[in-house]
């Protein structure tokens, strides 16, 4: 034992020379720089137990450090040092039982070939340390793999690669999904066997015998001797055959960790397990999914851009109905923009998420998607709210052109609910809740106290706006019933349809509201893999739809994108069509005595917003 020896710094080559009685060797807690030289020990032991603890200072194993040491069954306690790196060939010549690399906290990097050469190790433990990735040669006989704390490590070698692993204690649960129904080939051979011994088996375990059995496990060939008239069935440990107390003394059972019954195969075991947020399945689960979303996202971003493009590049005057617009269809952009970052990464991914789960919910990312989202989300609800109360007003107020809504009131309304949704979508990135819980980046996870009370906060304020829209449609409904509003009669045709519009968007809303309420009080109804059908043909609907339902079905619409399509040198006839048209009913207008400005103040508010389909 060389202890606590802080001024020892070098330890000469040949120190530790033919000692063949040598069973243990412990240098804890010095200042040696260089790995010392191990490789003349020579020793005869069974088996040799190698400690190497704090030394802060000893920052690489070199190749071939064990050589030599011993012929027989080797443990390396290499733990709490000052490692970075571990060369190629640095445990040739060796029959390793255990390699411990716990707590090396710089350790960075093994070597590919640093276990060429070497047999085994049975158990490797390389739990807190910086490791980014296992050697890709000696990881087949590992029957124990512990790497908890692990945090680097988020990728795993090929699972062929772990031909006889029997246990994992890892740091993420995403990783024991790759080993769930994997069975090794030990397990195999052993199955195969039971298979056809399983009757034999059975029946031995049913009567007295004096029978041996013999059990070959992954350390040792232990002798199983079942005492004569001793019941296979006795639930005391004294009179059991099968119990270890009948067959080994107390301080030989020491150190054995697996169970011994004959007659049932071990299957892998694998910790911590996936949890009900993180379950083993791609990103969105289910193969008919991916064909939606693509669809859907398509549609979103395609439909919204042209609607965005048709608007800002329109030479008529910016109403307020035409703001308002864009603003939704930004929103609603945004929306299309993170369902085709889950699209793709899925695609990317498909199979083998287990690796790649890790860099997804933990990285920019999953943290850019949650954000695009809970904006998108936020942005279009108070988008609409915005709009329908705008439509109840210019309603309601038609023939008192004093109190008419104007852009300037509108820009500072919608500039709070932008300050709004931002503000909402970034605290996720500040550490209410999480955009990382689950594999679909929202903001999903309510441990803490102000964590639930953002989503529940969410929540309420989405219904608050749904109610908000029914009572301005109510007022919309009650008012057009007062037939002093002739002059607003067309508009309040298309008040009728927007309201079916806007109900069918909260409708899409509705269960996915109902769901994550009940969620928030931690009384889950849905599990994650079926809220994915939620997130795919709910949650986007509006998104998709909303462009062609409030802009590209419209009239108004139409004319603005034909003319703008006669300016790159396509359809210009449509184009003149549509601007005759426009022209003809601005006259008959005038003719008739209207304002000389253009259309009807309420018709003029509600041009863009006509839902009719033509």
């Amino acid at each position: 034992l060389i202890l606590n020896t802080k001024n020892l710094l070098h330890i000469e080559d040949g120190a530790f020379r033919n000692l063949p009685r040598l069973k243990y060797l412990s240098i804890c807690n010095t200042g040696i720089r260089k790995f010392p030289d191990l490789t003349q020990i020579f020793s005869s032991e069974a088996h040799f137990i190698l400690e190497l603890c704090d030394n802060l200072r000893m920052t690489t194993i070199p190749r071939n450090a064990f050589q030599g040491m011993n012929n027989e069954s080797l443990t390396l306690k290499l733990y709490k040092n000052g490692f970075e790196d571990i060369h190629s060939h640095a445990f040739n010549g060796t029959k390793l039982n255990q390699l411990i690399l716990k707590d090396n906290k710089n350790l960075r990097r093994i070597h590919n070939d640093a276990l060429r050469g070497a047999t085994g190790p049975d158990v490797l433990d390389i739990s807190s340390t910086a490791l980014e990735s296992l050697p890709s040669y000696g990881l087949e006989a590992i029957q124990v793999l512990k790497s908890k704390m692990t945090l680097r490590l988020k990728r795993l070698p090929p699972l062929d690669k772990f031909s006889n692993l029997l246990e994992a204690v890892l740091t993420y649960p995403s990783h024991c999904c790759a080993f769930r129904n994997v069975r090794t080939e030990k397990q195999n051979s052993l199955l195969s066997i039971f298979d056809n011994f399983s009757k034999e088996c059975e029946s031995t375990m049913k009567k007295p015998t004096n029978e041996i059995f013999y059990r070959d496990d992954s350390y040792n060939t232990s002798l199983w001797s079942a005492e004569k008239n001793m019941s296979p069935f006795a639930t005391d440990e004294e009179t059991s055959p099968y119990s270890y107390s009948a067959i080994f003394d107390e301080n030989e059972m020491t150190g054995l960790d697996f169970e011994y019954d004959f007659c049932q195969p071990k299957i892998l075991t694998c910790t911590p397990e996936p949890d009900a947020f993180n379950p083993c399945e791609d990103i969105l689960g289910y193969s008919f999914l991916r064909i939606l979303i693509w669809f859907i996202n398509i549609l979103a971003i395609v439909g919204n851009f042209t609607v965005l493009l048709v608007l800002i590049t329109s030479h008529y005057k910016l109403t307020v109905p035409r703001f308002l617009m864009c603003n939704l269809s930004f929103a609603d952009f945004c929306m299309g923009l993170y369902l085709l970052l889950i699209a793709s990464v899925d695609a990317q991914t498909s199979g083998q998420y287990y690796n790649y789960a890790i860099d997804w919910q933990t990285g920019s990312g999953c943290n850019t998607a949650g954000f695009f989202t809970v904006f998108a989300s936020e942005l279009s609800v108070y988008t609409l709210t915005v709009i329908t109360i705008e439509r109840w007003y210019t309603i309601t107020y038609a023939m008192q052109l004093d109190r008419k809504l104007r852009l300037r009131h509108a820009v500072p309304i919608m500039l709070g609910g932008w300050i709004f949704s931002i503000l909402i979508a970034v605290m996720p990135l500040l550490g209410v809740s999480s955009y990382m819980k689950v594999s679909i980046c929202l903001p999903m996870d309510i441990e803490m106290a102000l964590s639930q009370a953002y989503i529940l906060i969410i929540l309420v304020l989405n219904v608050v706006a749904f109610i908000v829209i029914c009572a301005c449609y109510i007022k919309i409904y009650i008012a057009v019933q007062n037939p002093e509003l002739v002059a607003a009669n067309k508009d309040t045709k298309v008040a009728k349809r927007m309201a079916i519009l806007i109900f069918t968007d909260f409708t899409c809303m509705a269960p996915i509201s109902f769901f994550a309420i009940s969620a928030a009080f931690k009384v889950p109804l849905i599990t994650v893999t079926n809220s994915k059908i939620l997130l795919v043909l709910f949650y986007p609907v509006n998104s998709c739809a909303n462009p062609f339902l409030y802009a590209i079905f419209t009239k108004a619409f139409r004319r603005d994108f034909f003319l703008l399509m006669s300016k790159l040198g396509c359809c210009k006839s449509r184009a003149e069509l549509y601007r005759m048209n426009y022209f003809s009913a601005y006259t008959s207008n005038c003719k008739n005595g209207s304002s000389a400005t253009g259309p009807s103040k309420a018709s003029q508010a509600l041009l863009l917003l006509s839902a009719l389909k033509k």
